[in-house]
């Protein structure tokens, strides 16, 4: 067995897997230690590489496309500290680190892994229930339904919606953006009747708003990865839009697939602006929201 631990993690390769454990240290950040170990089937690697820095270095392993829900659902835009396919790695340890992949890359050209990107996950992502308390609310997902409870914070139109219960048989996908601390982020789950409304994250009542503590907040891919690992694979998608004359290939991580404009649609619409009509008579919603959160809506159609 290759193994090598550094105070950032430790990875040990027994031939056929790739196990990648955080760290305990301070210095991890609160994702990695909540994501936990992640064990890497040698199928789904691409490559491995040490990539040298002034006084230390850094290994990165880079998974087939396809491969992880995590790498899908986030769609690279997790920051490298919280990414838990690359290990800091001190000076005096790079000739481990180098051995380590080494020994990755002759079991890759052994086993003859090919490159080409994979027709199912070969992660299963993070364990189920999971649950994430954020800026806008608590979001959790037990691996058939996904539930928001609003926090007091949250805008009043959401609220006024009560707690959102998601079934996994409606969802078509899931967005996912990080708070940077510059700018806000959000998780939102797309329905087959909601996809196509794109209204503001702070109003929309599928939607998460990541505004508040940039750390906390991350957490919430936990629960995209969760859901998007139960949801068709991105392969499947393709296969179905070959089949329709569409696009083929994956879709892009930050777009999913949302259903044309046909009579249901409409219906949808009405339905859609009846619900914010009868917000705005109950004086949930002043003349200013309504009138902005109608053209969110017509402009999502």
């Amino acid at each position: 067995m290759a193994e090598i631990i550094q105070r950032d993690g430790t990875w040990a390769f027994d031939g056929a897997t790739v196990r990648i454990t955080p760290g305990l240290h301070r210095s991890v950040p609160l994702f990695r230690q909540t994501y936990g170990e992640v064990a890497v089937p040698l199928r789904a690697v691409a490559g491995v590489a040490l990539e040298p820095e002034r006084k230390r270095g850094r290994l990165r392993l880079r998974l087939r496309e396809g491969a992880d829900p995590l790498l899908y659902a986030t769609g690279g835009r997790l920051p490298d500290t919280a990414d838990p396919y690359r290990l800091l790695v001190e000076g005096d340890r790079a000739g481990v680190a180098e051995y380590l992949a080494d020994e990755i890359r002759q079991a890759l050209l052994l086993e003859e892994i090919p490159p080409d990107p994979t027709t199912g996950y070969l992660l299963t992502g993070p364990q189920v229930p999971v649950s994430v308390r954020s800026s806008d609310g608590t979001v959790s997902f037990d691996g058939t339904r996904a539930r928001i409870d609003w926090s007091e914070t949250s805008d009043r139109v959401k609220r006024a919606t009560g707690p959102r219960i998601i079934e996994l048989a409606d969802l078509v996908g899931v967005e996912w953006l990080p708070n940077s601390g510059y700018e806000n982020g959000f998780l939102r789950f797309l329905t087959r009747e909601t996809a196509l409304s794109k209204l503001p994250p702070e109003k929309d009542p599928y939607t998460l708003d990541l505004w508040g503590s940039a750390r906390r907040d991350l957490l919430t891919a936990l629960v995209a990865t969760a859901v998007t690992a139960r949801l068709p694979h991105p392969s499947t998608r393709a296969a179905e839009s070959a089949a329709n004359g569409k696009r083929i290939g994956p879709e892009p991580a930050d777009r999913v697939p949302v259903p044309e404009q046909t009579p249901e649609n409409h219906d949808v619409l009405l339905r859609r602006l009846r619900e914010l009509g009868a917000l705005h008579r109950e004086g949930v919603l002043t003349d200013e929201e309504f009138a902005e959160t109608k053209r969110a809506v017509l402009r999502g159609f």
